[in-house]
């Protein structure tokens, strides 16, 4: 199969799709690998790494969006990309759906064959592929939050686990998978105090004997939330519902509980956000302030760290890659259920329950289609 590589130009983004190491796996097994000049340099590695990997260094990304059979990305491709959506093409790649509906209609449109990272599911039901881009999302999360609990950055002027004498900052993390776990683990380092909610009773019980007496387990109710919420001076959205858009459980009226200068992240942005008053922001104008809260809503906040994350991502999807290229994808959905679950699109049909719902459109099941 022919593998592409394009450089991702969405804003302050330096991941790549494959690295060079994935590079060779691919090359060894037979593929042609086409990457684009310059498409590594943001993660740290050069073009002479890709060709001693067995990759084809191509000048133009237009060339290889028209030469390959599989597009492996890392970011959903961007409005100036729909023009390379086209019939029997492969996109393996982020693309988060249910929050994005022109990139759904260009790829229904395209007849594009899309298999979404966020969606795949291992034996276990958990998701291989968002896994660790949700752990360095989460950890960056306090990084983040405790910078712009800072005052020059609109901030109550906070230092996170305090000194001697003097508090830390109260941190509440909405959500206790996996970035919300991560999230905590760094805040605890900290020296924050954490409490973290959830609605999964066993999922607390877990947290609860992971963290002890360091972190704090609630469940979420509302009124629980708007209680935590009083006192939070660092609030994580870390919601998730596998495929679908994230709940709004943060209202706007919710904001006048908070002190001034608390800091919102909004990790869940890529699937809409759960905070109502959530919108995308980059890494190049990361935050905005509404009545005096300060929000961070980077879409894509692993992108800050390239190097960490292209190879813990690249390490996470390539086995599937591999199966897709060399098994056809078709074959490689039938022999895997969880890699099914990954396919978004197909041909113009939708095949992810949560997109179609959330949309109002058609659903068609995998099962059909292949």
């Amino acid at each position: 199969m022919i593998i592409g590589v394009v450089k991702e130009i969405k804003n302050h983004e330096y991941r790549v799709g494959i690295t060079p190491s994935a590079a060779r796996a691919y090359a060894s097994a037979g593929n042609r690998v086409l990457v684009e000049k310059g498409a590594g340099e943001g993660s740290g590695f050069g073009d002479s790494e890709y060709v001693l990997a067995g990759a084809e260094i191509i000048l133009d990304a237009s060339d290889i969006w028209e030469t390959s059979e599989m597009i492996v990305k890392v970011k959903e491709p961007i409005d100036s990309e729909y023009k390379y959506l086209r019939k029997g093409l492969i996109l393996y790649t982020f693309l988060h759906l249910a929050a994005d509906r022109p990139l759904t209609e260009a790829l229904i449109s395209g007849g594009t064959k899309a298999v979404a990272y966020e969606t795949i599911e291992d034996k276990n039901g958990g998701l291989p592929c968002l896994t660790p881009m949700s752990e360095v999302a989460g950890r960056l999360s306090i990084q983040e939050g405790a910078k712009y609990l800072e005052k020059p950055f609109g901030g109550k002027g906070l230092l996170l686990g305090g000194v001697p004498g003097v508090p830390p900052a109260n941190v509440v993390i909405i959500g206790g998978g996996v970035v919300g776990t991560n999230a905590a683990k760094i805040a605890v380092g900290f020296g924050a105090d954490v409490t973290i909610l959830d609605t999964n009773l066993s999922r607390l019980s877990y947290l609860d004997d992971i963290f002890g007496v360091r972190a704090k387990t609630r469940y979420s109710s509302h009124g629980d939330l708007e209680e935590c919420l009083k006192d939070a001076d660092l609030i994580i959205g870390a919601v998730l519902i596998h495929g679908y858009a994230a709940p709004k459980l943060v209202k706007e009226e919710d904001l006048k509980l908070m002190g001034k200068g608390s800091v919102i992240v909004d990790v869940a942005v890529d699937q809409g956000g759960c905070f109502e008053t959530t919108h995308p922001t980059t890494h190049q104008d990361p935050i905005f302030i509404i009545d005096d809260i300060v929000h961070y809503c980077v879409a894509n906040m692993p992108g800050a760290v390239p190097r960490t994350s292209a190879i813990a991502l690249g390490n996470a999807t390539l086995e599937y890659g591999l199966k897709i290229a060399g098994m056809g994808l078709e074959e490689a959905l039938k022999s895997d259920k969880g890699l099914a679950l990954g396919l978004n699109v197909y041909n113009g049909k939708i095949t992810c329950v949560g997109v179609a719902e959330t949309f109002g459109m058609e659903y068609t099941p995998v099962e059909k289609l292949i």
